[in-house]
Formats: structure tokens, C-alpha cells, sequence
């Protein structure tokens, strides 16, 4: 797939941004603060309705605007789609070929994007719930039901929690509300547990590949689930997860009512790196790390395309300079002529632009982009 015409309105500092976009390679030349991430964020969430760095979706709505616009022409192999997504102050609206979806989770997965940022080196050796984002953004817009699953396990793990407070503070002694709480929870967290199980499944077989691709070390990486309930397995059954989890539930609920919070489920798994089963997190040197990250990324690429079809586009923001030459060779080899590639920088120098064939290059200069006539190296 491929995203041939993007239109953005007032989405941050991009007030009208009207673009075609190479088929192959797209590179965005400018300074810091030009809005060379505000486009990419603004092409992410065309295809997932989200943002990757904010919550809140009224930041991306331009100072003094009303709404932000984004719109863009997809070609897939079988289907030419033109998608829409409207941001208002009192909330978001999407469009597919013009008709209104009714819920947002029909409308993803019509674009697949896989972004990689400095912030994604973090995923190895960062904080627990950066791998939960990870599993949640990723998995979200290749599954739509995991999607509805995870939207609908927060707002019970919502009320469960308000409801653990209320028996914390004294406000209420009935347990049997939060008993039926935590069999909606489990329910719910157990569709999720079982998805994340398969998706990481193909993922390890990626990365594996990937590292191997990347490192010439030999080392065999490994990617594991952790789930909260340590006897849960890849093996369980949907039925077997969810007593699992009511049991773990049951276990804990005196405690869970002293401190007010639910103490297990999806929202505090995580996934584990090994090399040659050593633990990446504690053992892993920084390049081994960067390794890994840029592998995850590559195999959510394998991953994608097996469950799709399509190759995603991949949006490389400010990243490149951020690998060594081999990294930067490895990653551009590895995805020369599979995905629609969006790249970030702030100078062409030092990196290895020989393996990209004609690429469209673009200047950015106060929200503004501009058709570079140069070529790289002399092309």
C-alpha cells in the first residue's frame, strides 16, 4: 500500500499542506521546529485516529483554529480508498470513500503506518508501560477487535479502580458490585492476554530474522510475554486465561482494596528481550539494544504484511542519524523496495543515501514543504 495525495488543515503548525508522496522513498529535509514531525505525526494518525505523542487530541488543532483536517489517497492492490479524519475541540469523525464511519474502530486499519522515533531506542531498556503502548498502537491497527478490546478494558479497568477507591476509603462495603467487576475485567483482559500471545508470537520469528539480518554477532534474540499472572501461558486456552485472571483477582482483592488499584491484568504485563537468555534490559550493551529496537521494528513490518498482505508505510522521523553506517546500510537494505518510506532529517551528510534509488526529496521550512530539485550524491 501507498499513500499518493495527503492534505493537512491547520494540524499544528501545518495550516495547508498539499502533497503528492513518492510511492518509494520520501525524504524531509529542515531544522528543528519546521514541522517535519507534525507531518509524520499527522500521516500516523490518518491511518490509526491517534496520536503517538499526545493524549490529548486538542494539541494537534492549530493556535486560534477550530478543527484539523487530514485527508489522504491510499492505493492498496485490490482498492483505491480516499480517508479522512476530522479533529474538533468536542471530539473526531472519520471518513472512508466519503462515508462516515459510526465507529472509529471500523475505520482502522484501512492505513497501516509503523513509526520509528529516537523515543522507539527506548523501547528495550525503558519503562514497562512503553512496551504495553507499543503492543496496544501496533497490534490495534492490525486487529480490530483487538482494538475494541483494548478501548473496552480500560474503561472497565476505569470502574473497577473507582470502585476499589470507594471501598478503600469506606464509602461503600458491597464487594459483590466488584466481583461482578472483575469478571467483566477478566473477560475482557483475556481476549487481550490471548492476542497479545499470538501476535508476539510471529513477532519473535521476525525479530529473530531481523537481528540476524542487522547483527553479525551470532546472538540469538529472543521475545517473550510476560503477562502479570505468572501462570498464564502461551498455551492456555481463551477459558483457561480468563479463570486464570479470576482467580488471581480473588487472590488478591483484600489487597487490591487497601491500595485501591487493580494489581494484575494487560495494563501491567510486559514483554522481555533476551540475547542468547540473557535478560537485554539489564545485560544488553547500548548498540545490542539499539539492535533490537531497530529488529522490533522491521519484524512489525514481516508482521503486518502476514496478517494483511500490504506492506506498511514506515515513518523513520529523525532517526537515521541516530545509527551507526551498518545499522543505517542494514535498515535501508532490509526495506529497499517492500514499503512506502517517510524519512526525517535535518542534514543528508553521514548517512548512506547510496542504497535509495530516486528518492522525492522535500524541504521543510515553517510548516511549509517545499520539492527539493537536488538529487543525493550527484543522482
Amino acid at each position: 500500500m501507498y499513500l499518493k495525495h495527503f492534505i493537512a488543515q491547520h494540524y499544528r503548525n501545518l495550516h495547508q499542506c498539499d502533497i503528492n508522496f513518492d510511492p518509494n522513498v520520501n525524504i524531509f529535509i529542515g531544522q528543528n521546529a519546521q514541522g517535519k514531525t507534525n507531518l509524520l505525526e499527522a500521516i500516523y494518525f490518518l491511518a490509526l485516529t491517534r496520536s503517538h505523542r499526545t493524549n490529548n487530541d486538542k494539541d494537534l488543532i492549530a493556535f486560534k483554529q477550530e478543527y484539523a483536517n487530514i485527508s489522504g489517497r491510499v492505493y492498496k492492490s485490490q482498492l483505491d480508498l480516499s480517508l479522512r479524519v476530522l479533529i474538533t475541540k468536542k471530539g473526531k469523525k472519520a471518513w472512508i470513500n466519503r462515508i462516515e464511519q459510526a465507529k472509529l474502530s471500523k475505520y482502522v486499519g484501512q492505513l497501516n503506518a509503523i513509526l520509528f522515533s529516537p523515543e522507539d531506542l527506548e523501547l528495550i531498556k525503558g519503562a514497562p508501560v512503553l512496551r504495553r503502548r507499543f503492543m496496544d498502537q501496533e497490534f490495534g491497527q492490525i486487529d480490530a477487535e483487538y482494538l475494541y478490546f483494548a478501548g473496552k478494558y480500560k474503561q472497565v479497568l476505569q470502574q473497577k479502580n473507582n470502585y476499589l477507591k470507594q471501598l478503600a476509603r469506606g464509602r461503600t462495603k458491597d464487594t459483590v458490585f466488584l466481583e461482578v467487576l472483575s469478571d467483566q475485567l477478566a473477560g475482557v483482559a483475556a481476549e487481550i492476554i490471548v492476542r497479545r500471545f499470538k501476535f508476539l508470537r510471529y513477532l519473535d520469528k521476525y525479530a529473530k530474522e531481523a537481528y540476524k539480518h542487522i547483527s553479525s554477532s551470532g546472538e540469538l534474540l529472543q521475545v517473550t510475554y510476560r503477562p502479570s499472572v505468572s501462570d498464564i501461558t502461551s498455551h492456555d486456552s481463551l477459558e483457561e486465561v480468563y479463570r486464570k485472571l479470576r482467580v488471581s483477582f480473588q487472590k488478591n482483592q483484600t489487597n487490591e482494596i487497601t491500595k485501591g488499584t487493580t494489581l494484575s491484568g494487560p495494563h501491567r504485563d510486559d514483554i522481555e528481550f533476551e540475547l542468547d537468555n540473557k535478560d537485554a534490559h539489564l545485560y544488553g550493551s547500548q548498540g545490542q539494544q539499539r539492535t533490537i529496537a531497530l529488529s522490533i521494528k522491521l519484524a512489525e513490518i514481516q508482521l503486518v504484511h502476514h496478517l494483511t498482505d500490504e506492506y506498511p508505510l514506515l515513518l523513520l522521523d529523525d532517526v537515521m542519524s541516530e545509527l551507526d553506517h551498518n545499522r543505517q546500510n542494514a535498515l535501508l537494505n532490509y526495506i529497499h523496495g517492500k514499503t512506502q518510506t517517510f524519512i526525517t532529517t535535518t542534514d543528508l551528510a553521514g548517512i548512506s543515501w547510496e542504497i535509495i534509488k530516486k528518492p522525492k526529496i522535500f524541504r521543510m521550512k515553517s510548516g511549509k514543504i517545499y520539492l527539493e530539485e537536488g538529487k543525493l550524491n550527484g543522482r
